[in-house]
């Protein structure tokens, strides 16, 4: 029960992260090298060569996606990075850490949660717009 929270919240996350050119894929690659380090220590190579071919992946993509961008990740790849993270912190037995080592798209989901709770009850905003990135990008 707890593994599929940690796979639907952590895929959504990675979702809700997938709105600033980049972003999703660029901290995948830091996020799977970590966990590829951490599979390779806890000695489950075959997941150690799956964080590798997701963050090798998510650098490929990063070149392409570049200014002007020839390809766009959409929902599909940034579902499948959050849902790769869960299941990899799944089989390492590292849930917990794997709150840690994604904690960008821990924190782009707390923002949005906070800021519908905050609107629906005062109606007003905690943040220029949700996700936190977004704000950010309104900021400047």
């Amino acid at each position: 029960m707890l593994s599929n929270v940690l796979i639907v919240g952590l895929s959504n996350a990675c979702n809700l992260a997938d709105g600033l050119d980049g972003l999703a894929a660029g901290s995948s690659v830091i996020i799977m090298i970590v966990m590829a380090a951490i599979s390779y220590r806890a000695d489950v190579l075959s997941c150690a060569i799956v964080s590798g071919a997701l963050a090798g992946g998510c650098i490929g993509f990063l070149w392409h996606n570049a200014h002007p961008a020839d390809i766009f990740m959409g929902d599909t790849g940034s579902l499948a990075l959050g849902m790769g993270l869960g299941c990899l912190s799944i089989l390492t037995k590292t849930e917990a850490l794997s709150i840690i080592v994604g904690g960008l798209y821990v924190v782009e989901a707390l923002s949005v949660m906070l800021q519908v709770a905050y609107f629906k009850k005062t109606k007003k905003r905690i943040f220029l717009m949700a996700p936190l990135h977004h704000h950010f990008e309104k900021k400047g």
